[in-house]
């Protein structure tokens, strides 16, 4: 046999043990597979990568196109790659900022619990600094929307608008919600209340990577913080938010129902509520053409 041809041989088996592996760790670690692919989504659309130095620890930021500010928060449990539809939308007429929260993503702190105070410090410390001295629109989804009512709050000189995408400030709790699901049954349940019932079914193999990353993962040590939570809602607050707040809700979210959204849109001087039909909790992920177009309502008169 030519060595050429053993050589071919030898490549074209090494090809095929590649992509058996490869496959193997999709079938093991789909979710950081799609978490990687999302990251790289953000940067093929020309954001940076950068790293500020704040009170929470390094955090780790996407930044990228020109125009007024636009700033993504993703919510409890997921990372900025969440906005990876998003964001290549937005870049060509916004400047868009999209960080990884304290504790999720490459954000620090990697280990321990995550509280509100120590995202919010993160979250704040990456807008000063990026933004620079510009006013922002924040956009939050679930743990996001909490965090960007709490920025406006705190520094009103700073944001134009918020955006809450299925999150807000204020109490409220479903009881039933799987939150940090433990076995496979319960991480099928949890996707159910996530996500409208006419969407495609998540595989089981991507179900039992869901039951992995719940035990240890970054929802897991948010979670931790639940006694603490309490100190940083707006109840009885929301009448302070003299800006425009514009509600994105999917109407099939049942971790955080439509009568929620509506309880915060009472409570808002300038509220105002668009509803996503056949949408659940994340609809940036789940339907994101819909949510795009809602979105660029939310954004009106923005320059």
């Amino acid at each position: 046999m030519r060595t050429g041809t053993v050589i071919g041989l030898v490549l074209a088996a090494l090809l095929v043990m590649a992509a058996l592996a490869g496959g193997l760790f999709v079938w093991l670690r789909p979710l950081t597979v799609f978490e990687w692919m999302e990251r790289r989504a953000l940067r093929n659309a020309g954001l940076a990568r950068l790293e500020v130095d704040t009170p929470a620890g390094r955090q780790v930021a996407f930044v990228g196109g020109t125009g007024p500010v636009v700033v993504l928060l993703h919510g409890a449990g997921d990372q900025a790659g969440t906005w990876s539809v998003v964001a290549p939308r937005l870049v060509s007429s916004c400047s868009v900022i999209a960080p990884d929260l304290a504790g999720h993503g490459d954000s620090e702190p990697q280990t321990g619990p995550i509280d509100v105070p120590r995202i919010l410090d993160g979250a704040e410390s990456v807008i000063e600094r990026l933004a620079a001295g510009r006013k922002v629109t924040i956009v939050g989804n679930s743990l996001g929307g909490w965090v960007a009512m709490l920025v406006a709050f705190r520094h009103p000189a700073w944001v134009e608008r918020v955006v809450a995408v299925d999150g807000g400030a204020i109490t409220g709790r479903n009881e039933s919600a799987r939150v940090v699901p433990r076995t496979l049954a319960e991480a099928r349940e949890a996707m159910a209340q996530l996500r409208d019932p006419g969407s495609p079914p998540v595989p089981d193999f991507v179900l039992r990577d869901v039951v992995r990353h719940a035990a240890t993962g970054s929802l897991a040590r948010f979670v931790a913080s639940t006694g603490t939570m309490g100190a940083w809602t707006l109840d009885g607050k929301l009448d302070a938010l003299r800006l425009p707040v514009v509600l994105i809700w999917g109407a099939s979210d049942q971790v955080m129902p439509l009568d929620y959204a509506r309880r915060v849109l009472a409570g808002l001087p300038q509220g105002r509520l668009i509803t996503l039909e056949k949408c659940g909790h994340v609809p940036q992920v789940e339907c994101p053409t819909a949510f795009l177009a809602a979105l660029r309502q939310a954004l009106e008169g923005v320059r």
